[in-house]
């Protein structure tokens, strides 16, 4: 017994050593967008959608965990294997690709932040440089150890909605049956939907984060069975607050007919129908998500970028030892925050085409990952097993297929009429 106990005690510690990388990115992908598109999800169509959840779930663990697989094994972050597998053509290609959306991403994430902090009440015009600072100081002035642990703080923030959507009250046993229950529909609404919500769940920076984090925390191949826990906590802990977020709409502004446009809409909805204690806590997640996401999108870019080109990066070296890792993550939140302070700016054709650039991109990279991870040279032992690669290249297709879907409704939005 006391063996067992010690054993189980040693097991804990060790993942809680390791844990970060996966719960960390697969909180992010719950930003300002991700809020947006659930929130509306719900009020539209109430709990019938949420049964999309289950294969989410399943293409998130599937796709972040080979990245932080490679990470572990190889010691090298994705960017840096692409660059040396395909040249230095492909990774300048996927490089211009990948700054150009993160760049709209975290112009989007500083948008998050001046809706959420208009909400009680505080001008843009404080809130954004404030925020800034805050991000740009947490990453310049901590070491990734101290990083992280914000990080994860934030990550834990996020279950303000899994309570603002239990203060909702919704009907359990209906959203049981949406879970459970798939339902479809031809209707041109519905089926861009399903496609916001899957398309929008892997997007490309993500699988250069994870692998970048797994890399700087000195996770080995040795200790990866922790690491991959790791991805499916995060993995079912973003899921879960989605799932929340939709359940939070479906009970109130779905019920009421109240249909609502962005996140910040529908926090000030949530307030006549479910209660001022809901419709703050929905309101300080969306501010957490945008103060999270941007700092973690320019992050991620100055990683992936360093390790393209040979440039040193992490978060554990000072400015004069990773000038350009630091000063790309200065110039990302300079360039998002201000964008925002332009008075009456427009960020569709931001958006726009920072959805199409990701919709172009995404497929080359997840075949890129297949193909690394497939190969023995470089991952040895570690490589997919057969019915992991049917798993992953049918997760694969499908991410391809919604994600090329949404770019097209982006641009041709009566294109499933």
């Amino acid at each position: 017994m006391k063996l067992k106990r010690s054993s189980f005690l040693r097991n804990l510690f060790i993942f809680i050593a390791v844990l970060g990388p996966g719960i960390v990115t697969s909180n992010v992908d719950n930003d300002a967008g991700g809020i947006t598109t659930y929130s509306i999800a719900g009020a539209d169509f109430g709990y019938s959608l949420l049964w999309v959840f289950i294969p989410i779930t399943i293409a998130l663990i599937v796709v972040q965990e080979m990245c932080a697989r490679m990470g572990a094994v190889t010691g090298k972050g994705l960017a840096d294997l692409i660059r040396e597998r395909y040249g230095i053509r492909i990774i300048l290609f996927v490089m211009i690709g990948l700054i150009f959306t993160n760049l709209g991403n975290t112009v989007a994430e500083f948008a998050g932040i001046a809706a959420s902090t208009e909400l009680f009440g505080l001008s843009k015009y404080i809130s954004i440089p404030i925020g800034a600072l805050l991000v740009w100081g947490i990453v310049l002035k901590g070491s990734y150890k101290t990083v992280e642990r914000v990080f994860l703080f934030a990550s834990v923030l996020f279950l303000s909605y899994i309570i603002s959507g239990a203060l909702a009250k919704p009907d359990w046993g209906a959203v049981l049956e949406g879970a459970v229950k798939p339902t479809f529909s031809l209707q041109s609404g519905y089926l861009s939907m399903i496609i916001g919500l899957v398309g929008t769940t892997i997007a490309p920076w993500m699988q250069f984060y994870i692998q970048s984090t797994v890399v700087e925390k000195g996770i080995t191949a040795q200790r990866y069975a922790y690491s991959r826990l790791d991805v499916i906590v995060g993995s079912f802990m973003a899921v879960l607050v989605a799932i929340f977020i939709v359940v939070a709409c479906s009970a109130t502004l779905f019920t009421h007919g109240v249909h609502v446009e962005t996140a910040k809409d529908a926090a000030q909805a949530l307030a006549p129908l479910a209660g001022k204690w809901a419709s703050i806590l929905f309101a300080l997640g969306l501010l957490n998500a945008s103060l999270f996401a941007a700092s973690i999108l320019p992050l991620s870019t100055s990683y992936y970028v360093c390790e393209a080109f040979g440039f040193e990066a992490g978060i554990d070296k000072s400015w004069s030892e990773a000038p350009v890792f630091y000063s790309l993550y200065t110039i990302f939140i300079v360039i998002g925050a201000s964008i925002i302070l332009i008075p009456k700016i427009s960020l569709i054709l931001v958006m726009l085409w920072s959805q199409i650039i990701n919709g172009i991109l995404l497929p080359f990279i997840l075949i890129f990952m297949l193909q690394l991870v497939n190969n023995t040279d470089l991952m040895g032992k570690y490589v997919n097993s057969r019915i992991y690669n049917i798993i992953a290249w049918a997760t694969i297709a499908v991410m391809i297929g919604l994600t090329v879907l949404l770019a097209l409704t982006s641009v041709f939005p009566n294109m499933l009429s």
